[in-house]
């Protein structure tokens, strides 16, 4: 009989460490697979911006700095790696993407016949709407991560992790623009 309680609690241990273990790998899988949505978003900007382009290019003083911002914005866009998590890179691409559409609304105002025309009115909806795709995908992404770091930090999954993946916490996506303009700073920091 002690024999049969011996090898059932063992069987237990093993079952509970490879469920724990299986829920990690799953847990920093959702977040890859977020990641990988948050990139796609973000290249579908490049064919927007590419047919922004020409319609830009019939005005004169806006061009040149407008289509160096759509340049280097869309080059940083193909530059994300839909692989590997970099929230830099991606906290850069959204705010150029938040000074370039601030400054086409500036620009436009100089080019009435411009904000008339029926397709960039169109390309600004779809960017619009694709800035909210990008959000809405960040917000999963950033939702993902915390799951995934929970899931390696919580006791035991913090032994699962440490005996058999040894896998880091993940950095969640943060707005370092609308952090600045918030008076209120909570105090994440933990007391060691």
């Amino acid at each position: 009989m002690g024999w049969i309680i011996f090898f059932s609690i063992i069987f237990a241990f093993i079952f509970f460490f490879i469920v724990i273990r299986n829920n990690i790998v799953k847990n920093e899988n959702a977040a890859k697979r977020a990641w990988s949505d948050v990139a796609s978003f973000e290249r579908q900007k490049v064919k927007i911006l590419d047919d922004l382009q020409p319609l830009i290019d019939r005005y004169g003083d806006f061009e040149q700095s407008t289509m160096t911002q759509i340049s280097a914005l869309r080059q940083n866009i193909l530059n994300l790696n839909q692989n590997t998590q970099d929230v830099a890179k991606l906290e850069q691409i959204e705010q150029q993407t938040s000074q370039l559409l601030k400054g086409i609304h500036v620009q436009v105002e100089a080019y009435p016949e411009l904000k008339a025309n029926e397709i960039y009115q169109k390309l600004m909806h779809e960017i619009t709407d694709q800035n909210e795709n990008v959000g809405a995908a960040i917000s999963i992404f950033n939702r993902n991560v915390e799951h995934f770091n929970n899931s390696i930090q919580i006791f035991p999954n913090n032994v699962v992790n440490s005996m058999s993946l040894n896998k880091k916490p993940l950095k969640p996506f943060q707005d370092r623009v609308m952090d600045s303009g918030f008076d209120y700073k909570p105090n994440f920091e933990s007391s060691k």
